[in-house]
């Protein structure tokens, strides 16, 4: 059930223009995303509700802050963006779209921040999950 929701929902990136990824689906606003900065890869990664436990705003956002933070310090470059699945039964959780990660990148930051999943795009920017639990 968890993984048909991660499945189900939309992965907003906000940039110029926002970007809407669908796991699965090929997006071509990623791909011209991806050669505008210079990359082949990304990862849409979240710090908010680890493990899938709800936590209050101010746990969360002071979580997405270290995640920003941590980021910032690797000199990796990343976009604001947000998951929301469609019938709104779970809060949209704010996320960032880190640039230029491998998969096991990828999958390292999202343990790091105790998430389940993260979304990775490859060089063909199809966003697809890297489960991690």
């Amino acid at each position: 059930e968890t993984l048909r929701a991660y499945r189900e929902t939309h992965y907003l990136v906000r940039s110029e223009p926002d970007v809407l990824l669908r796991i699965g689906e090929a997006s071509s606003a990623l791909a011209t995303l991806h050669r505008r900065h210079g990359v082949d890869a990304s990862a849409l990664v979240t710090a908010w509700n680890p493990g899938g436990v709800l936590l209050d705003a101010v746990a969360n956002a002071r979580r997405q802050t270290q995640l920003e933070a941590a980021l910032a310090a690797g000199r990796t470059a990343f976009l604001p963006g947000i998951g929301q699945h469609p019938t709104g039964d779970w809060p949209g959780e704010e996320s960032v779209l880190a640039l230029g990660l491998d998969q096991a990148a990828a999958a390292a930051l999202g343990r790091r921040f105790g998430q389940n999943a993260v979304v990775w795009s490859g060089h063909d920017a199809v966003p697809g999950l890297l489960v991690l639990r």
